[in-house]
């Protein structure tokens, strides 16, 4: 288990070393290259993927054809198709890595044993996901309350590391944006 990891989960909960053992009896990493697909449409998650190097996006093709991100994981950050997941049914979103990713994967059907072994562990989640669902309330106020414009120089702003990462076209779909406006965007900023 990667001491990156532990030292995420370790800033929300207390873990010792029998904890961690038990810990690393249940989870598994892999290796993404560049493209490589953690799910795709139709397929059931399996899966909670934490970043622990590297960078995914989750994305939908929408009725046109064209690619929809809806989230990004870099290092730190889950990801899932939480319906998918929960619910054990065919997913609508794809994961894929955009960098080469390491991932720390937790499997479904071991989640539960594992809440049960390591109780802190559901308190760790359940603060992930309140941080997360949160990110996804201010992402929908910046959506309707600002301009294309205003949305993209909060993102900047508040990700500008992240910004310079992504590729131009990825940045343009998770803002809402053609990549010819992002270029244009960029050039006044």
């Amino acid at each position: 288990m990667s001491p990156n990891f532990i030292q995420h989960l370790k800033k929300y909960i207390s873990l010792n070393e029998d904890e961690l053992q038990i810990l690393s009896s249940y989870v598994k990493t892999i290796s993404l290259k560049k493209k490589d697909f953690l799910l795709q449409e139709g397929q059931i998650c399996k899966a909670n993927y934490f970043t622990e190097k590297g960078l995914l996006r989750m994305y939908f093709i929408n009725d046109k054809g064209i690619e929809q991100i809806t989230q990004f994981a870099l290092e730190n950050w889950w990801i899932a198709d939480y319906m998918s997941f929960t619910m054990q049914t065919p997913g609508h979103f794809y994961i894929q890595a955009v960098e080469n990713t390491d991932v720390v994967v937790i499997e479904h059907h071991k989640q539960e044993e594992l809440f049960k072994q390591l109780p802190q562990l559901e308190k760790y989640f359940r603060i992930i996901i309140q941080r997360a669902y949160a990110a996804s309330q201010m992402r929908f106020k910046y959506f309707y309350n600002y301009s294309k414009e205003e949305n993209y120089r909060q993102f900047v702003s508040l990700f500008p590391e992240f910004a310079q990462r992504i590729p131009q076209y990825m940045l343009a779909s998770y803002l809402g944006l053609t990549p010819e406006y992002l270029s244009e965007l960029r050039k006044k900023v």
